[in-house]
């Protein structure tokens, strides 16, 4: 019995902490969308300090930090920007997460800082950093960066589970 205690106790400590779970979203498919999508890339914006101040942000709120590197003219990019503002998602998401979104233009801007984050150069946009606040350092591995480059091929659903991935 005490074996069968320890070992229980050892994989709790073990197991690593579950996501926080997506809110279930009625909206089946990209059609449910409210039109025209967002222009979520503000391209005067000085987006280091956005970066940073997402990052303060979350410190202090005790959130992730979600930096959204992409263009207006990427319909993936805006697609993920409508599925995060809908009703169904975007609380949760504003609970978990502070948002920032930088433009990169036709890759000729912002690289830098992707490359922060382990990407010089990513294959595709949107490309998603979820950053520790604490550390600066992403979460996601460079290899899931791009996951939603092709945004269009999932459903709502994929991408708030693919968001909740991270959370707590």
């Amino acid at each position: 019995m005490r074996f069968f205690l320890a070992a229980a106790a050892a994989a709790l400590v073990a197991a690593p902490a579950m996501a926080a779970p997506a809110p279930r979203l009625p909206e089946a498919s990209f059609a449910a969308l409210p039109q025209p999508l967002p222009l979520p890339y503000d391209e005067a914006a000085d987006a280091h300090k956005d970066v940073a101040a997402a990052i303060a942000r979350a410190k202090k709120a005790h959130k992730l930090v979600l930096v959204d590197l992409g263009g207006n003219w990427c319909a993936d990019c805006r697609i993920l920007a409508g599925t995060m503002a809908l009703p169904s998602l975007n609380p949760w998401l504003k609970k978990h997460y502070e948002l920032v979104t930088v433009d990169v233009g036709r890759y000729t801007k912002n690289l830098d800082i992707g490359a922060t984050y382990g990407v010089t150069r990513p294959k595709g946009v949107p490309a998603l950093f979820v950053v520790d606040p604490r550390t600066n350092k992403p979460l996601n591995p460079t290899s899931s960066v791009t996951a939603l480059a092709d945004a269009r091929s999932m459903t709502p659903q994929a991408l708030a589970d693919w968001l909740a991935q991270w959370t707590k």
